[in-house]
C-alpha cells in the first residue's frame, strides 16, 4: 500500500518541476505550461466527493485495482505524447483516477484501524505521501537532466502497472458498518461547524503551498538565467521534515497540548516561514523550504488524522470532503496567484498569499478556542 501511494504522489508532482522545461519544449507560455499541475489535480477538488461516497458500498480494494491499473496506461500514454492537447487531456483523465486512490487508500486505512490508532495510521500514510510528493518532484528534475523528461513517465507508467497487480495480493477490507448514504448525510457532515473550520482553513493551506510550489522552479529559472531540473527537484528537499513531523504526530501533538493547538502553531510557523522566500537567492529558498515544510505538515498531518478521529459513521465521506477541499484549493493555487506573480512579480505574489495563510491560521485558532470553550459538542 504504501508504495502504491508513493507511486501515485509521483505521478502527481512529477510535472511540477519540470514545468519550465515544458515551456520551452513544446514552445508554450508559462501560463500554458504551469496548468500541467492544474490539470490533474483540478479532477481532484471534486471526485473524492463521489469517490468517498462509492466506498460507503463499494470495496477499496477493487476501486484501488482498477484505478492504479488504469493510471499506469494513462502514464504510460502521457510519456508517449507530443501533443500539448493530448498530454493536457491525459493529465485531467489522470486527475479523475487519483482521487480514487488517495481516499481508497486512507478508507481502507481508517476502517482497519481503531479508534485509539487511527490518528498515527493516516499520520504514517500522510509521511508516505510526502515521500512520494518529494521524490515525484527531485526524481523528475534530475531524470530529465540524465534522459529527457519523457523517461521518469514512463517509468512511473510500468511501476504503475506492476503494482495494480500486486494488489491483489491486499487482504480484504473489514465489512463495513455503514448505511448507504444521501445528500442530507452528506451535509450532515458539512454542517458540523468543527468539520468546517477544519476544511476552509486546509482549502487555504494547500492554497498557498501549491502556488509556492508551482511558480517557484519560474522565479529559480528567472533568479539564474536558465533551467537546471536536478537544481530545481533538489529545492524541494524541505519535504524531508514533513517526514519526520508526520511519522511523529502524536508526539507534536502532546508538545502542544492538544490537536488543535498544534493546527494553529503549525499554521503560524507556515506563515513566518513563508516570509523567507522574499530573499532572492537559491541557497536562501532552500532553506527557507524546511520550516515552509514543517509548518505544512504539523497542520497537514494532525488535521487529517483529527478528521478520522472525531468522525465515527461515515468515514468515507469525511475523508473525500477533506480531500476535495484540500485539492480544491491546491488546484486554485497553481493558476490564480500565476496572475499576481506575471503582473506584480514575485513579492506581491508572496503578499498575496500571506493575507490567505492568515485566514486559515485565524481558523485554527477559532477552532481551538471553540473546542476550549466546548462549542463543538455533538
Amino acid at each position: 500500500m504504501y508504495a502504491c501511494t508513493i507511486l501515485t504522489l509521483c505521478t502527481l508532482y512529477a510535472a511540477q518541476p519540470i514545468q519550465p522545461l515544458f515551456e520551452s519544449a513544446l514552445e508554450l507560455n508559462k501560463f500554458q505550461a504551469s496548468i500541467f499541475t492544474t490539470a490533474i489535480m483540478l479532477p481532484l477538488g471534486i471526485a473524492p466527493i463521489a469517490y468517498g461516497y462509492l466506498l460507503e458500498t463499494f470495496s477499496a480494494k477493487k476501486m484501488l485495482q482498477v484505478a492504479v491499473l488504469s493510471l499506469g496506461i494513462l502514464e504510460v500514454a502521457f510519456a508517449l505524447s507530443d501533443s500539448y492537447i493530448v498530454l493536457l487531456s491525459l493529465r485531467g483523465l489522470q486527475g479523475l483516477l487519483i482521487p480514487a486512490i488517495l481516499t481508497s487508500l486512507m478508507s481502507y486505512i481508517s476502517i482497519r484501524s481503531s479508534q485509539e490508532t487511527v490518528q498515527q495510521a493516516i499520520s504514517t500514510y500522510v509521511g508516505i505521501t510526502i515521500i512520494g510528493g518529494f521524490l515525484g518532484r527531485f526524481l523528475s528534475g534530475m531524470l530529465s537532466d540524465m534522459f529527457g523528461w519523457r523517461f521518469f513517465f514512463l517509468l512511473l507508467g510500468l511501476g504503475l502497472l506492476g503494482m495494480s497487480f500486486l494488489l491483489k495480493q491486499l487482504r480484504s477490507d473489514a465489512k463495513p458498518n455503514f448505511v448507504k448514504p444521501n445528500k442530507k448525510e452528506i451535509l450532515k457532515v458539512l454542517s458540523r461547524p468543527i468539520n468546517m473550520r477544519i476544511y476552509a482553513a486546509m482549502f487555504g493551506v494547500f492554497f498557498v503551498f501549491q502556488a509556492v510550489l508551482n511558480f517557484i522552479p519560474f522565479e529559480l529559472r528567472a533568479m539564474g538565467g536558465g533551467f537546471e531540473g536536478t537544481k530545481t527537484g533538489f529545492i524541494y528537499a524541505g519535504y524531508a521534515v514533513g517526514l519526520l513531523v508526520s511519522l511523529n504526530a502524536s508526539k507534536v501533538i502532546k508538545l502542544f497540548g492538544s490537536e488543535s493547538k498544534a493546527m494553529f502553531i503549525g499554521a503560524v510557523i507556515y506563515l513566518i516561514g513563508m516570509q523567507g522566500f522574499h530573499w532572492q537567492s537559491y541557497e536562501a529558498m532552500f532553506g527557507v523550504m524546511f520550516a515552509f515544510c514543517l509548518g505544512m505538515f504539523i497542520v497537514h498531518a494532525i488535521a487529517s488524522g483529527y478528521v478520522n478521529a472525531i468522525t465515527t459513521n461515515h468515514k468515507a465521506i469525511s475523508n473525500g470532503l477533506y480531500i476535495s477541499f484540500y485539492y480544491a484549493g491546491g488546484t486554485l493555487g497553481t493558476f490564480i496567484p500565476g496572475v499576481i506573480y506575471e503582473l506584480g512579480g514575485w513579492h506581491w505574489f508572496l503578499h498575496t498569499l500571506s493575507l490567505v495563510a492568515i485566514v486559515s491560521a485565524a481558523l485554527f485558532f477559532s477552532l481551538s478556542r471553540g473546542i476550549q470553550r466546548g462549542d463543538f459538542k455533538n
